[in-house]
């Protein structure tokens, strides 16, 4: 089922009425966006290259360690976790997702950030058959429209993943 754009309620000062639940929508690269659920995202902010230190002998999605109030956290390419198109190394500035499953804790470089969107769960369907087999361990679901495909990503698949573990 494919629906339309309109369907899809984005959430908006001036639409206190938005159902569903709210989710962050991002860019991977050209050609493909994904939503994550907001409860796990403890923040977004943009950060300075400068202030990912990188560490070596890591895998190559790993960008380094950013230290934001006191904390330090993993910084990984979203997309290349993901076998996707890497984030530029070149950028001067990263869009960055802190998200935090129980203890857990990493943050997301990701090319764009394009806001919040509530959707309805009953718009949200298998991924199986959409996407190539290597993303489906990483998502809960996607989202249909008529104009393109939303990955639902799934925050605990994310912080599970092998190549994370092998970190």
């Amino acid at each position: 089922m494919k629906i339309s754009n309109s369907e899809i309620l984005t959430y908006s000062r001036s639409n206190k009425k938005a159902t569903g639940e709210p989710y962050l929508k991002i860019k991977l690269d050209k050609e493909t966006k994904a939503i994550l659920p907001m409860q796990p995202i403890q923040e977004v902010l943009v950060v300075e290259a400068e202030d990912i230190t990188p560490i070596p002998y890591m895998p190559n999605c790993m960008l380094g360690l950013l230290n934001k109030r006191s904390r330090v956290f993993w910084v990984v390419d979203l997309a290349q976790l993901l076998e996707l198109e890497a984030i530029s190394r070149d950028s001067q500035q990263y869009n960055i997702a802190i998200l935090r499953v129980d203890e857990s804790v990493l943050a997301l470089a990701v090319p764009e950030i394009q806001g919040v969107s509530r959707i309805d769960s009953e718009l949200l369907q298998s991924p199986v058959g959409y996407v190539s087999a290597g993303l489906v361990p990483y998502l809960s679901s996607c989202l249909l429209t008529i104009n393109e495909v939303l990955l639902t990503l799934e925050p605990q698949a994310i912080l599970s993943s092998p190549i994370l573990q092998q970190a």
